[in-house]
């Protein structure tokens, strides 16, 4: 496979993740916690640098698309570690102790308080929630870039790399 069809395969693969989050955001009626909204900006990311790798050659983009694709997956275990109680996420979307805080200002927090908490699991599937399912399949993303950075390397005669 061209190292151009692998990089449409990588820019593929975010564009249905972020589309497939905008949908069960704008038609599951889920709304995304602050973690959730972090995981889409790396693919937002990689889909712009596919479409820059596609007209310029070489290995760095691919590469920086590899990063991009590993930076969601780091979130994403990041995130499914918080909704598992395995750590703590932020306290922004995260519950916690209420402590020393007066009735007016815990009532101030409550109303600034995002829709979605980022420790509760909304949806899964086969045990992973969409936190696991997009740190999966970014690393697979990962790999495609860089098999795509791999296909960059051109031959310029008998055993030489340019």
């Amino acid at each position: 496979m061209t190292r151009n069809a692998l990089i449409l395969i990588a820019a593929c693969g975010s564009i249905a993740l972020l589309l497939g989050a905008l949908a069960f955001q704008h038609m599951g009626g889920m709304a995304p916690c602050t973690m959730c909204i972090w995981q889409r900006w790396p693919h937002a990311a990689a889909i712009a640098i596919a479409a820059l790798a596609l007209v310029v050659p070489g290995r760095i983009l691919p590469l920086a698309g590899a990063v991009a694709a590993l930076s969601t997956a780091a979130i994403g275990v990041y995130h499914t570690g918080v909704e598992r109680g395995w750590w703590s996420g932020p306290s922004a979307c995260s519950s916690g102790p209420v402590e020393g805080v007066s009735a007016q200002d815990l009532m101030a927090q409550i109303m600034a308080a995002p829709l979605a908490r980022c420790d509760e699991v909304p949806w899964e599937m086969l045990g992973l929630s969409m936190a696991s399912w997009n740190a999966l399949a970014s690393l697979a993303l990962a790999s495609i870039w860089m098999l795509a950075a791999a296909r960059s390397t051109r031959r310029k005669g008998p055993g030489r790399v340019r």
